[in-house]
């Protein structure tokens, strides 16, 4: 059987072109973006990963194999500890306290992502939930393999861009994907729709989260 990955990717070719293309993106790479705009995003995903971390527990307790439940642990804890620590350090630019970010409120967007990430985790099978998870990891790779071949002019967003486009992180992908081909190997096309429907969703968040970043979404009442 072939690999899934390659058609999930395919699904995804016009969203993963929209992220691309938009202003939060590009102003990351030609320096335009605005401060305000970026420290948005970053507060966001920083309440984010607290959410991701524990949609990644739950697809440990889902795990196959112990491989796996290792892991997404580690994984967990990653998101909590590594890449806060990269936030922390914009945080201290901002002149943010840590108090002041654990208590932001999710922007709506924010709040809808990972509310469809926990009720996938909790509701639905192991395969799916890694479909509904894959795209913050692939989407955030390819971004920042895509901006590494242009830099930035700002330090600032140059460090965000070197994060993600690491190979250190992809490394970290790779075995993601390597498991998603694998289970998926077993499962009948019903089973893989159900992987492409997650998977195309959450893709979308990931378009909507940027977007939300650069309007500096509020909640309207």
């Amino acid at each position: 059987m072939n690999n899934i990955t390659p058609t999930l990717w395919a699904a995804i070719v016009p969203i993963f072109d929209a992220i691309l293309a938009h202003p939060f993106i590009t102003g990351l790479t030609d320096g335009r973006l605005g401060r305000p705009q970026f420290q948005f995003y970053v507060v966001q995903d920083a309440v984010y990963l607290r959410e991701f971390a524990r949609a990644l527990s739950l697809a440990a307790a889902k795990a196959p194999d112990e491989d796996a439940i290792i892991m997404f642990n580690e994984h967990a804890k990653g998101a909590l500890e590594v890449e806060r620590a990269l936030h922390e350090s914009f945080f201290k630019e901002f002149g943010l306290s840590e108090d002041e970010v654990r208590t932001t409120p999710l922007a709506p967007t924010n709040l809808a992502y990972t509310s469809y990430l926990l009720a996938v985790a909790y509701g639905r099978p192991f395969h799916e939930t890694l479909a509904a998870l894959l795209p913050c990891y692939w989407i955030y790779w390819e971004v920042g393999k895509a901006l590494m071949a242009h830099g930035s002019p700002d330090p600032l967003y140059r460090r965000w861009i070197d994060t993600y486009g690491a190979e250190s992180f992809g490394t970290i992908v790779q075995a993601v994907l390597a498991l998603t081909d694998r289970v998926a190997s077993s499962l009948n096309p019903d089973a893989h729709d159900a992987m492409r429907r997650h998977f195309i969703t959450t893709s979308r968040y990931e378009w909507m989260f940027w977007e939300m970043g650069y309007r500096q979404e509020p909640w309207s009442v």
